[in-house]
């Protein structure tokens, strides 16, 4: 039933428009059902070998264990499935690997050898009081394969962890370990170094307090013995990466990216809103105090309880995979305490440079572009792997049933990292130019419709995934809501506009006759007596409308958890009347595109200026 599923949809992508982004477009990787943490590494014979977290039940149930499989064709198809660990045994979970110079692949994971079946637990999130998920403690353990993921030894070896204060103060006091591992082992400096998530309890959104620390090997890299593999617990003393300062309980899933200079950063999810960040410039023996993540120009970003990495490319430049809204735990409404694992869809990426700071190198943050998507806005894409390949970058992605292979467009990707200097207007798809004089209307530019009837049998919908911007300067002498700026409605409405809203916005309007949609830029982003550079970004991939402006892709800031607004599916066009009004008073150049604009081109478009 399920590859039925997917079959279907990739037929009905096949009657529109395919966008790549479209997260149903791309080739999956095989699982049993469940299907979490889908990591590769390329191994010395070529192939690309994954890891995942998988079973016949959902997240958590008995049967959860660990697979591989190779893939010789970068991830368009896969080998058949080895099991790391076996379905009937005990639970074992989150899986990372680490290839060390011999070509040698080591695996770590959560292992319940002991077999527990219950846990202590808050009441009253559980009524007696106990935990009887059992995937995310006991003890982490690693196997290696030495003949590039096609079997794996018959021995699981045990990393032992130094007890922290949050182990000490569990409900086992340290004798037994809640924990598990995401993202990417790595090496620095001769040594292997694993990340881990140290839990405190389960209770009221399921992990109530948690850290993350470094397992350490000086000799990982050269040891064949593996029983002769030593390891220690980093940071130094008793207590691992925490929230910044004033945050809450939860620091976990931290992902960690080395530096030129030898610094690491890492970054990680909180319960708070926003992502943290912190460096190590000591080897991850001890950490600068957490803060919250910052793009460039100051501004917070935002993030809800959601795996957030950040991988250092072979170029030098970074990637970064967050959501871009402020998704936090509301404690006093229990009833919505699952909010923040909530909307991750779409995913969005930031591109990183190094930048020179007093302590050493930092990695300075662009704003914000969507990279993948599902038409369905509760689907949840999370715990990703960046591979580079010839080249090319790909990202993995799951849903937590179906994991997939994304292969990313270049040109997407140098538009991150040239955000900072780019400074250009973008004559692709542009339908509409005026400068100078200002005309009070002129001939309104033919916008593609965002459906279309299809050529199926039953001749139902085909979307087009199509879109438009608007790319304008304005200058207003006041900012009071309702003045027009742009209009080709019909006397029925039917058209599109972009007006001055409340609390100094500025507000699109669309509507096909049957529907009407509305987004607004936050508050406070227009300004009277200003020259300012406005793009709207009608995105129909997504169905996600955004606002940039003077070179700020609007998140929505303190006022609203999102930025970004998403219109409905069953708008049809934005076709209105045959001239397309415009206010002369307070428009100074206006473009329109037939396509939708990534924020590289708003952004570069804002520094080239009113030209």
């Amino acid at each position: 039933m399920r590859i039925l599923l997917v079959l279907l949809f990739v037929a009905a992508a096949a009657e529109g428009q395919t966008d790549p982004r479209h997260i149903v477009n791309a080739p999956v990787i095989p699982d049993e059902f469940y299907a979490d943490q889908p990591y590769v590494v390329k191994t010395n014979d070529g192939a690309w070998l994954c890891v995942i977290t998988t079973g016949k039940g959902a997240e958590g149930e008995g049967g959860q264990h660990v697979i591989s499989l190779r893939s010789a064709d970068r991830g368009q198809s896969w080998e058949k499935a080895v099991d790391v660990e076996p379905s009937n045994g005990p639970e074992a979970s989150y899986a990372v690997m680490l290839k060390v110079p011999s070509g040698r692949v080591y695996v770590f994971y959560n292992h319940n050898t002991d077999n527990v079946r219950e846990v202590i637990a808050d009441k009253p999130v559980y009524k007696d009081g106990l935990n009887r998920r059992v995937d995310s403690l006991g003890h982490f353990v690693f196997k290696y394969s030495d003949d590039h993921g096609r079997s794996w030894s018959t021995q699981r070896y045990e990393i032992p962890q130094r007890n922290f204060e949050i182990d000490r103060k569990n409900p086992y006091h340290g004798q037994l370990k809640f924990f598990w591992t995401v993202g990417k082992a790595f090496s620095y400096k001769g040594a292997g170094y694993v990340p881990l998530h140290k839990v405190g309890g389960f209770g009221e959104g399921y992990f109530t307090s948690s850290e993350g620390v470094l397992l350490r090997s000086a000799n990982i890299l050269t040891e064949r013995d593996p029983a002769k593999i030593s390891w220690e617990t980093l940071p130094d003393g008793e207590i691992g990466i925490r929230t910044p300062s004033g945050g809450g309980p939860i620091a976990e899933e931290q992902s960690f990216s080395v530096l030129s200079d030898g610094s690491i950063f890492c970054v990680f999810r909180t319960i708070d809103g926003y992502p943290a960040y912190t460096y190590s410039r000591d080897g991850g023996r001890s950490w600068e105090p957490s803060q919250y993540m910052r793009y460039a120009d100051g501004r917070l970003m935002k993030h809800p309880r959601a795996a957030t990495f950040a991988w250092r490319c072979e170029n030098g430049k970074f990637l970064y995979w967050f959501h871009n809204h402020g998704g936090r735990f509301i404690r006093e409404h229990p009833q919505r305490r699952t909010i923040a694992y909530e909307d991750r869809n779409p995913v969005w990426l930031i591109g990183g440079v190094e930048a020179d700071s007093s302590k050493g190198k930092v990695i300075r943050w662009s704003q914000a572009e969507i990279a993948l998507y599902d038409d369905d806005p509760i689907i949840r894409m999370s715990y990703p792997d960046l591979v580079e390949d010839g080249g090319n970058y790909y990202l993995t992605e799951t849903q937590k049933d179906i994991a997939r292979v994304h292969k990313l467009d270049p040109t997407f990707l140098e538009g991150l990292w040239n955000q900072f200097e780019s400074k250009a207007v973008s004559p692709q798809g542009l339908v509409l130019d005026l400068s100078s004089t200002i005309p009070a209307s002129a001939k309104a530019p033919a916008i593609a419709p965002f459906y279309q009837r299809s050529r199926r049998a039953d001749h139902g919908k085909a979307d087009m995934r199509t879109g438009f911007s608007l790319d304008l300067w304005t200058h207003l002498q006041s900012t009071a809501p309702g003045q027009i700026l742009l209009d080709n409605r019909t006397t029925d409405g039917k058209g599109f506009a972009l007006v001055t809203a409340a609390d100094d916005a500025v507000e699109l309007i669309m509507n096909d006759g049957r529907t009407e949609n509305r987004w607004s830029s936050d508050p406070g982003t227009i300004r009277p007596g200003k020259l300012q550079h406005i793009a709207v970004i009608v995105d129909g991939g997504p169905k996600i409308i955004t606002f940039v402006i003077d070179g700020i892709l609007n998140d929505g800031g303190d006022a609203r958890q999102f930025g970004w607004g998403r219109f409905s599916p069953n708008l049809r066009s934005v076709a209105g009347a045959a001239d397309l009004r415009i206010s002369q008073s307070s428009v100074r150049r206006l473009r329109i595109y037939d396509r939708f604009l990534r924020t590289s081109e708003a952004v570069a478009a804002f520094r080239a200026g009113p030209q």
